[in-house]
């Protein structure tokens, strides 16, 4: 079977990480991220986003973004995110569980981007005890359409979420891929548009088990490596996955793989595109690519051993990561001629 498409998930762990990683396996190191290694990745995040914040390594996103979001929420309140957000569609409810109860309230979205007007719809609509108050605004960076928000609509959600007293939650997942298709800086994206924490995606980016959740507001990290501890998400040889991110950032790895995932993922489009029957569903902004395939194209490529998801927005989801060649999209787009 050719996973090559189905996810950013199913690739390997790139060079850099695989070899950062190799690095790291020499000689005694103190546990439970007090080695150096880890002290540099933390510095390696406060020089890439350029402010002074606080980081932790969780193992993957679910962990991330629900801890992060708990810490932003009493069981009391409510966290506000897109109808199609990966928070409410695909985390088993954990959010939920980890924040003891906070309700998720969805808002509608265009091309996977909240609509302030609804977000704003959903703060102020009630505010008798009787309903769960609203504490938390959680946006995705790329969406989970493979759009991208820019600084200034970032900066509107924030401005219209802190006036009402809500704290901001971003899902990173794909941070980099984001990052990668605009010119804005990654202050830009985040705390200087008003972003409290950020679960910073390093899996999709070519690494190993690792996630970032950074804080760039310190009192809501107050804690927090306690609830990591609680959650079974604090690493004992925590430098094998902290060093992943020294590498990843300080080589500015990063855009390298991110780049040529976006790159790819427009290649695809493009070519995809040009196929009778064919259509291309929403911006190809990132590394992801929504597309109305007929029927018959689809089963073809299937036939063909080609694995990809059509569950989100309406058509086939197809992914492109930092492993992805020419070769790939090339092959794909003349299995899905031969069906076309």
């Amino acid at each position: 079977m050719k996973y090559h498409f189905a996810s950013d998930n199913t690739s390997g762990v790139c060079p850099e990480a695989w070899q950062a990683m190799a690095e790291a396996n020499v000689g005694y190191h103190p546990s439970y991220g007090a080695d150096a290694i880890t002290a540099e990745a933390c510095e390696s995040f406060r020089r890439f986003f350029d402010t002074d914040c606080e980081v932790f390594f969780v193992f993957n996103g679910t962990a991330a973004n629900s801890l992060a979001l708990a810490s932003l929420c009493q069981s009391y309140h409510s966290v506000i995110c897109s109808d199609l957000a990966h928070v409410e569609t695909d985390e088993c409810g954990a959010p939920e569980f980890f924040s003891n109860g906070s309700k998720l309230l969805t808002a509608k979205s265009s091309l996977g981007k909240l609509d302030p007007t609804d977000v704003e719809r959903l703060i102020t609509h009630r505010t008798d005890l009787h309903y769960p108050r609203p504490k938390a605004l959680s946006l995705s960076q790329s969406t989970e359409l493979g759009t991208v928000y820019r600084p200034g609509e970032i900066a509107g959600l924030c401005k219209l979420a802190k006036s009402h007293g809500l704290h901001v939650h971003m899902d990173g997942a794909r941070f980099f891929n984001a990052l990668a298709a605009q010119t804005a800086t990654p202050a830009d994206l985040t705390w200087k548009a008003g972003v409290d924490v950020l679960c910073c995606g390093g899996t999709k980016l070519g690494m190993a088990v690792t996630e970032a959740v950074v804080f760039f507001n310190h009192d809501l990290a107050r804690d927090f490596e306690y609830r990591c501890k609680q959650a079974g998400q604090l690493c004992s040889k925590m430098r094998f996955i902290s060093a992943q991110w020294l590498r990843i950032l300080n080589d500015d790895t990063w855009r390298q793989h991110a780049a040529r995932a976006n790159g790819l993922a427009r290649k695809l489009a493009d070519g995809l595109g040009q196929l009778p029957g064919a259509q291309i569903l929403y911006p190809v902004d990132a590394n992801a690519v929504f597309a109305r395939l007929p029927e018959t194209m689809k089963s073809g490529l299937k036939e063909r051993g080609w694995m990809f998801y059509s569950f989100i927005g309406g058509g086939s989801r197809l992914m492109c990561s930092w492993a992805t060649t020419e070769a790939d999209v090339d092959t794909f787009i003349a299995d899905a001629q031969a069906w076309a």
